[in-house]
């Protein structure tokens, strides 16, 4: 029924909706972790991700529309994989160096057009600054990093590099 890229993208959909469920259920719901305005970005991204893994994964196309799809998926694991490395960058900076973001997200998207908010909030990050959870010494928004790279290289190799080679 699914041919072996689609199996792999669904598999890497299914990754995405895992990571989502996990921030939601365990780390919001369960641990009581408040997300940051940079966490909410970070949801977004892997969605978006997530959501064209699913399209790929359930879409049958030939060579190109398979480059396509790792066109689409290269930029939305890069979108994901630059907001995460801003977060793991603000986390680095010594504490007291970072301005705050001011409001919660949900206040300055009532105030401020998307543009606007969406400049305040990569530029600013003083609550973002702070780690309420690590494994193996990294951060959350480093793992998001790390998952983002790998979903991206998957994602690439599968849809963009894979049928290149096959077609020959």
């Amino acid at each position: 029924m699914f041919d072996r890229r689609q199996k792999i993208n669904l598999a890497c959909a299914l990754t995405c909706a895992g990571m989502l469920l996990t921030a939601i259920f365990y780390f919001e719901k369960y641990l009581g972790l408040e997300p940051c305005p940079l966490c909410m970005f970070q949801r977004v991204c892997i969605a978006v991700l997530g959501i064209v893994f699913l399209v790929a994964g359930l879409h049958r196309v030939r060579y190109y529309g398979a480059i396509v799809y790792g066109g689409f998926i290269f930029v939305a694991a890069v979108s994901s994989a630059w907001v995460s490395g801003r977060h793991v960058w603000i986390q680095a900076q010594p504490p007291g160096t970072v301005p705050a973001c001011g409001a919660p997200l949900d206040n300055l998207l009532q105030m401020f057009p998307l543009l606007e908010v969406v400049r305040k909030v990569m530029t600013g990050g003083g609550e973002c600054a702070r780690v309420d959870w690590a494994m193996f010494g990294i951060s959350m928004p480093g793992w998001v990093l790390f998952a983002a790279v790998v979903l991206g290289l998957v994602g690439v190799l599968n849809n963009a590099v894979y049928p290149v080679r096959a077609r020959r």
